[in-house]
């Protein structure tokens, strides 16, 4: 079920609720299906949230939002120019208002409550969870990556009243920001996906990180249950933190021999993996759509909070055969060319060290056309500290093991990889990833395989469009860019 069919069947607000929910004070009787903090996107029958940031102000697209379908807006003041008798519920800060709003969600819901959290594959657990919790019971997942000190009281506030479960992201790139966000949503289960070195500019070791992380347990009672990678080697620095905070139930993933959702046997190609598995002493055989151990291992992980929070276990397994990448996130599609296709593997929206490396599998697994190449294209990794130009030379063993044909490196980190790579890898090197996109895309050829890869900073997204941009599919054919069931 969609957000948006569980919200037509029940208000989302009512003006009553919202003000009783705030302390505010209200102007006009509306109802909201929907809470929006952006005019751009925001939807009839929402109630929009001017938010104040250091670059914006909500309050200037009050008037706009209310013109597109907006039944109210949360606000702070009146701004100038708004009709008399506009329908506003006024509060002392806004953030504080969508924060209560999202805390009153949270105490009305009888939902079970998963939080996830982790250096890398936050997002794709999140909505594998969604994906197979929904199978047999009304679901709510956070959008996209909605895991800051905005997304998640956002979403909270977003939260149907009759859903069974709710999925939520929680990132940080700071010590001290988990913290507040699990106590805002009061996980009942909280999966840690790994502990990588990831953000070193704001962190002095691995184990610090695994310190920031582990603030999801903060919010958690001593009924709940933390599942935490057994393969990763802060695991017990993990498990001892989340004891601390009072967790009866911690639960292993991975291959470690002690883990209680355990990898028996998987098999990797090129559309997927199949996997056995051992979760909870239940043995199950199930396949991915997608590629790449790190799904394999992620999948444990789901499937055992799954078992905690109460779901079905086949159920949840059958449905991982359905799982689809993000855009941005692992999506692949082919593109047209004259004379045969090449497949894109879009991984443009983020970037450390063990996530390019996950990709580099991914990429070995694919397999090329008939004259077809490998072919890597890669952005700076950003926020990794002192260390970042040797982390990215460090990725060139790793390439040639992966068998990648070509190398386009973008942004002044990525330099120190173009130099540690062979010429024969070197299909060339740019100062920003615009400056790369005609040499790319004068490159690819039918059959080849091309991965995009890099930090969301990096801004290899428009280079992924550019590269769509060259299909050349008949207008009526149907589409052949859909590959490997993506």
């Amino acid at each position: 079920m969609t957000p948006a069919a569980m919200e037509t069947q029940t208000p989302l607000w009512t003006a009553t609720e919202a003000i009783a929910a705030t302390g505010g004070r209200g102007t006009g009787d509306w109802t909201a299906s929907g809470v929006s903090i952006d005019s751009r996107s925001l939807e009839t029958g929402d109630l929009f949230v001017a938010l104040q940031g250091p670059n914006f102000d909500g309050h200037a697209f009050i008037g706009a939002a209310l013109e597109k379908g907006a039944v109210a807006a949360l606000a702070s003041r009146v701004p100038d120019g708004l009709p008399s008798g506009a329908p506003l519920l006024l509060v002392d800060d806004t953030l504080a208002g969508l924060e209560a709003l999202g805390g009153a969600a949270r105490d009305r819901s009888a939902a079970r409550f998963v939080a996830v959290t982790g250096s890398v594959g936050k997002t794709g657990t999140k909505e594998a969870l969604k994906l197979a919790l929904e199978t047999t019971a009304p679901t709510f997942a956070s959008s996209g990556n909605l895991n800051n000190h905005w997304g998640v009281p956002l979403s909270l506030a977003r939260l149907p009243r009759d859903v069974a479960y709710g999925v939520f992201e929680l990132g940080m790139n700071h010590a001290g920001e988990i913290g507040p966000l699990s106590r805002q949503v009061r996980p009942d289960v909280a999966i840690i996906t790994t502990i990588e070195a990831v953000h070193m500019e704001f962190f002095s070791s691995v184990e610090e990180i695994a310190d920031a992380k582990a603030e999801i347990f903060e919010g958690m009672t001593s009924c709940a249950t933390a599942v935490l990678n057994r393969d990763n080697p802060q695991f017990n620095r993990l498990a001892a933190h989340a004891r601390a905070q009072g967790l009866a139930r911690i639960i292993g993933f991975g291959r470690h021999e002690e883990a209680d959702a355990r990898l028996v046997d998987y098999a990797l190609n090129a559309t997927g993996s199949t996997v056995s598995a051992s979760i909870l002493g239940e043995r199950i055989d199930y396949r991915l759509t997608v590629s790449g151990l790190h799904w394999v291992l992620n999948s444990l992980g789901v499937l055992a909070a799954i078992v905690a929070s109460g779901g079905d276990l086949g159920a949840a397994a059958a449905a991982m055969s359905k799982l689809v990448p993000l855009k941005g996130r692992g999506r692949r599609e082919h593109i047209a060319l004259p004379g045969g296709p090449f497949e894109l593997i879009d991984e443009s929206y983020n970037a450390s060290p063990a996530a390019v490396r996950a990709a580099f599998q991914v990429l070995a697994q694919a397999k090329p056309g008939a004259g077809g190449r490998r072919i890597a294209v890669l952005g700076d990794m950003l926020e990794l500290g002192a260390q970042e130009e040797r982390l990215h030379a460090d990725l060139a063993p790793e390439l040639r093991a992966a068998q990648v044909d070509l190398v386009f490196t973008a942004g002044p980190l990525m330099a120190a990889l173009d130099r540690a790579l062979p010429a024969s890898q070197r299909g060339g090197h740019a100062a920003t990833a615009a400056d790369l996109i005609a040499q790319v895309a004068a490159t690819v050829r039918p059959g080849d395989v091309v991965l995009v890869k890099g930090s969301l900073g990096s801004r290899m997204g428009p280079l992924v469009e550019a590269l769509r941009a060259l299909d050349q599919s008949p207008p009526d054919a149907a589409s052949p860019r859909a590959a490997n069931g993506n």
